[in-house]
């Protein structure tokens, strides 16, 4: 090894803090030789014992850095360096750096946590923050932690923000390596584009200014495979003859990608690349970079339990990272796709993937490794709790969790296939017969996006692509075909054949049990899904008028996904395929829009209602149940009998005596307990607008305690005359009111025990004419005034001078003569 490179300067510290420590975090810019030189110069200076394993985030990097590693070493691939990929490995006895995609190191430590036989992990790139990276470097740590100290471990990137990284492994050392790349020119875009500029074309336009002002090849930055290829086309009928134009995607064989990023042997090079050359690679000749300054990612709406790739502005450190490109082999050039006032608006870095994917997989992987919800786990970013509940639930919809989030046997199953769980599932219950789905679902859609949304289309499409093409008139995307032919044969190798036969529909139901569609009745495609959520379907589709579907793509909106791939399934392969959930469900509810309470008998597969009649011998306790929902919207409607009950516990309440608490808030909060036995016979608004509170309000209290309360708070005033006056205890205090004749005779003012009753005493017309806490008093002082006042209104009414010498009466006088 001869020090050429930039990160020669940090070797020194680095294998010190190896030595010192056990592990360190690297800080190498684009450019440096980090990848390539690390490795063997941990190898040459014996810093490990065993292995070294190195993790790449993509396949091609992985590839490339292998290959790179055993050409510096004058060897082939797979003598001392090898690489792991899905799909292809090259190693050998004689391996001792092996660089492995992410997911790989996973399945090594869920076998053998101990890593026994390898003696360092690199984790190169870390700044991508992938999912498996993050998974990955916390189950590495707590292997150290717990059984291997000798363990080495280096953690290495660009951009990241190093701090963390090292906090969360105990303060790992920090190596810098300032590097030592070429000076790249930024140029930015005059104006902002117009809205209604397309991206391939105004990507298009400005790589061939670039070619106009510059020299050297260019690195052309695109979001997607769709916009490569729309930038390829607007680009190449422009291009001088000289100029050679490569596509580099991830979907590509690796031939054509190894073609885009080897020297040009005549001529310009043009490469148009998604964000795979951000990292890792360095591709010959270039000396110019072209940033369209998109990147598309990875979202995952817990709510509707969809992801979708969506295409966002690129962050400051995705931008860095791409103008640097232009810088590794010689001065260079940056031209950016927007203006220098927006770079302002730029995020600072990508969000991590745990942040933004769907859980799933890794909630299984957490479940296998005994720490369901990664709590005790050093995660830099801990997986939110509600998105890992619901991966939870999705995983024990599958079997792959029990009822207490432990991991099943089908769900170690599921964990050793290398996919995610729904399409495990799916494969592992189906048999080899399931691959063509599986790598389906894996890759994008063959068919252009007019095409029908039936999912069967695509399984027939990738089975006979001429036969198809003619008797459909669709033509397939005939690339995409044969990956996903080379796909479906790999998968079929994953699992043993089955003795069972299920449809296709089947099969995409086995992976989607939360995404079964029942139609909702009206004109417009929409379906309720079994796991709850919403989606509408084109209504020109063949597929509009289906009862029953698989939905399998969607465009992931929250509210209302519309459906981009489904199959139909009949009732009949749901039932055979789900008869232990599906279940018939007796139910009560109250319907606010008919004011009453409606009793179905509904058949049931999750959120799906398949049958639903009328259940005739509702038994009275369940109408009583979904009556009280009624009752908590209409309100609890006392009567006046009842109001007046309900003021007296709550007197006595308020004096310190051991009652119910008969407050508004109380009551409806324990209408279970108190007013459920009274519900019988309760069905409507209408009946219970007619309901008498007053019997179950009673009913709360026992014996002694209605004892004290009509000793404490009695209901009624007995007038002189024996009759019964109901007391209002809903005011300041008890009140009554009564013909002031009626009172006649009275000398001691009426008392409810310590507090005297407001007495409201009324004309013959029931008029209030004196309100007072004192009857003697009034006699003595104020009624001589009212007398004078009420004789000559009601002549006919006894007006005695000495009130407290009259027998109390309600009538007239008697006529004379």
């Amino acid at each position: 090894m001869h020090d050429t490179l930039p990160i020669h300067e940090a070797l020194p510290d680095l294998m010190a803090a190896l030595h010192q420590a056990g592990r360190a975090v690297l800080m190498a810019p684009p450019g440096a030789g980090k990848t390539t030189v690390v490795p063997l110069a941990m190898l040459e200076a014996k810093a490990f014992a065993g292995k070294l394993i190195m993790l790449e985030p993509r396949r091609l990097a992985a590839r490339a850095a292998a290959e790179r590693m055993a050409q510096t070493l004058g060897e082939r691939v797979g003598e001392t360096v090898g690489y792991r990929i899905r799909g292809e490995a090259k190693t050998s006895k004689a391996t001792r750096i092996e660089v492995v995609t992410e997911g790989i190191l996973t399945r090594m430590l869920q076998s053998d946590p101990s890593l026994d036989g390898v003696g360092a992990v690199i984790f190169d790139e870390f700044h991508e923050r992938s999912l498996n990276a993050d998974l990955g470097l916390a189950l590495t740590w707590e292997a150290m932690q717990a059984l291997r100290e000798n363990l080495k471990l280096v953690v290495m990137s660009a951009t990241l923000d190093a701090d963390p990284v090292a906090c969360l492994l105990n303060d790992a050392p920090i190596i810098r390596s300032e590097g030592r790349a070429f000076p790249v020119e930024t140029r930015h875009l005059p104006a902002p584009l117009p809205k209604t500029a397309r991206l391939p074309d105004a990507t298009a336009a400005l790589v061939r200014q670039a070619l106009h002002e510059t020299e050297g090849g260019v690195l052309v930055f695109l979001p997607g495979e769709g916009e490569i290829r729309r930038t390829e086309a607007a680009l190449r009928p422009h291009l001088p003859a000289d100029c050679h134009l490569h596509p580099l995607f991830g979907a590509m064989d690796f031939a054509a990608q190894r073609a885009a990023i080897a020297p040009a042997t005549s001529g310009r090079k043009i490469v148009l690349a998604t964000s795979i050359a951000e990292t890792s690679l360095t591709i010959q000749d270039i000396r110019v970079v072209v940033d369209a300054g998109q990147s598309r990612r990875a979202r995952f709406d817990p709510g509707s339990g969809m992801s979708r790739l969506v295409t966002e502005r690129v962050s400051k450190a995705e931008a860095t990272q791409r103008r640097g490109r232009a810088g590794r082999v010689a001065p260079g050039v940056c031209y950016r796709l927007w203006t220098k006032g927006e770079e302002g608006g730029l995020p600072p870095f990508p969000p991590a993937e745990i942040e933004t994917a769907d859980l799933a997989p890794l909630a299984l992987e957490l479940a296998q490794w005994g720490s369901p919800d990664g709590s005790d786990l050093a995660f830099l970013t801990p997986p939110n709790s509600g998105v890992l509940a619901e991966a939870q639930s999705l995983l024990q919809a599958l079997g792959a969790l029990d009822g207490d989030g432990r991991i099943t046997p089908h769900g170690q199953t599921l964990a050793r296939l290398p996919m995610h769980p729904r399409l495990g599932h799916m494969l592992a219950t189906a048999g080899p017969d399931a691959a063509d789905l599986a790598a389906l679902w894996g890759e994008r859609d063959p068919l252009p996006r007019h095409a029908p949304r039936d999912l069967s289309l695509r399984l027939e499409a990738i089975r006979d692509p001429k036969s198809f093409e003619a008797r459909r008139a669709i033509t397939p995307n005939r690339g995409a075909i044969e990956r996903l032919r080379s796909e479906a044969r790999r998968l079929r190798k994953l699992v043993p054949p089955k003795n069972t036969t299920l449809s296709e529909a089947q099969m995409a139901a086995l992976a989607y049990p939360d995404r079964v569609g029942l139609r909702r009745p009206g004109d417009t495609p929409r379906f309720v899904l079994s796991g709850g959520k919403g989606a509408v379907m084109d209504e020109g589709d063949p597929l509009a008028g289906a009862r029953l579907i698989v939905v399998t793509d969607t465009d992931g909106n929250p509210r209302e996904a519309r459906i981009r791939q489904a199959i139909q399934i009949s009732e009949g392969e749901l039932h055979e395929l789900f008869a232990d959930q599906i279940t018939w469900i007796d139910h009560c509810a109250w319907s606010k829009r008919d004011g009453r309470v409606i009793a179905r008998r509904q058949e049931r597969f999750g959120a799906l209602v398949l049958d639903d009649r009328m259940w005739k011998d509702a038994p009275t306790e369940a109408i009583a149940h979904a009556m009280l929902d009624g009752v908590r919207e209409l309100g609890l409607r006392p009567s006046n009998a009842a109001r007046r009950f309900i003021a007296r516990v709550e007197l006595l309440r308020a004096g310190g005596d051991d009652l119910p608490d008969m407050s508004d808030g109380a009551l409806m909060d324990t209408l279970e307990d108190w007013l459920l036995p009274h519900l019988s016979g309760v069905k409507t608004s209408a009946d219970w607008k007619r309901f008498e509170l007053l019997d179950a309000l009673r009913a709360r209290l026992d014996w002694a305690q209605m004892t004290r309360l009509d000793q404490g708070a009695p209901a009624h005033f007995t007038t002189p005359m024996g009759r019964k006056i109901p007391i209002d205890y809903s005011g300041d205090g008890p009140e009554i009111s009564l013909r002031l004749q009626e009172m006649f005779g009275t000398t001691r003012h009426p008392m409810i025990g310590k507090t005297p009753l407001r007495v409201t005493l009324l004309s013959p017309a029931r008029r209030p004419v004196q309100t007072t806490t004192d009857i003697p008093g009034f006699w003595a002082s104020s009624y001589a005034d009212v007398r004078k006042d009420m004789r000559g209104r009601y002549p006919k009414h006894p007006w005695p001078e000495d009130p407290t010498q009259e027998d109390p009466t309600l009538r007239a006088k008697p006529r004379k003569g």
